[in-house]
């Protein structure tokens, strides 16, 4: 399992790599790239065209968004403090596809089933009306399908993984979590979210019922009238406490070679 899990993180990992300071094969443009490692029990080393990337990466670690070349680039993992000279890597990723003009959050994480799955998620970037705010939740967690609350109250039902649902709500703090659809019994939360005005916040449910379930949260800001660029954020995680804001990102389209034949799939609510 610990592989599997390893293989489903190479992909991911790839489009991190390339922010980290080691030059592709080839490229030209650029991608604006973040990954969220919502994988639970993996701690891995990274490797990109033979130099080594990071250390310790471990679950619940949510990358600043990167302006990235784009080009090919050959990608190994391998479990945290191995020596790469002795030892065969857990996966390798080799000629991964980095498109220019990508901008994307990239999530490894687990299925509803518990099996390592990729997803690419689209962040909407544009305008929010006067005194309002955007939200978007996506299910990443090894659950069934869930509903989230707001101040007790539910405001999107039936949330499957990996889908995500958005709404646009007035600017403010809300006290949300989320509970097994239909039911009101607790996931996660709850947690005190804070919606400035002319912002996006996205909002993953990640985990499995062994390892615990958390939140990560992302923030976009600059959405009081149309963005000019790529809305900039910083990261952060919560759990059951105060969310730390954290990230912003938008995107056009996203196509990535993987491995081990795991899907990468983009949303959009």
């Amino acid at each position: 399992m610990i592989r599997a899990r390893l293989l489903g993180l190479a992909a991911v990992l790839a489009l991190l790599a390339v922010g980290l300071g080691v030059g592709p094969a080839s490229a030209a443009g650029t991608a604006t790239v973040s990954v969220l490692h919502a994988v639970p029990g993996v701690t891995v080393d990274v490797y990109a065209n033979g130099q080594k990337l990071l250390s310790n990466f471990t679950p619940g670690t949510l990358t600043d968004p990167m302006s990235v070349p784009a080009g090919s680039y050959d990608i190994a993992i391998f479990p945290a403090g191995s020596n790469p000279s002795n030892t065969q890597p857990a996966a390798e990723a080799k000629g991964v596809s980095v498109p220019a003009g990508a901008n994307a959050t990239l999530v490894a994480n687990l299925d509803a089933q518990s099996k390592p799955a990729l997803n690419a998620f689209v962040n909407d970037g544009s305008a929010v009306p006067a005194g309002k705010a955007r939200v978007t939740v996506r299910h990443v967690a090894a659950a069934p399908a869930v509903d989230v609350r707001a101040n007790g109250t539910p405001v999107l039902t039936g949330l499957t993984n990996p889908a995500e649902k958005t709404l646009v709500v007035a600017a403010g703090t809300v006290k949300a979590d989320v509970v097994l659809a239909g039911t009101s019994t607790v996931a996660i939360g709850p947690a005190d979210l804070s919606l400035a005005e002319g912002t996006t916040t996205a909002v993953y449910a990640w985990g499995s019922q062994s390892a615990g379930y958390k939140l990560a949260v992302q923030k976009l800001s600059g959405m009081s009238s149309a963005p000019s660029g790529v809305p900039a954020g910083s990261g952060g995680l919560v759990d059951d406490g105060l969310p730390a804001p954290v990230l912003g990102l938008s995107l056009a389209g996203l196509l990535i070679a993987g491995a081990a034949g795991l899907r990468l799939a983009g949303r959009r609510g």
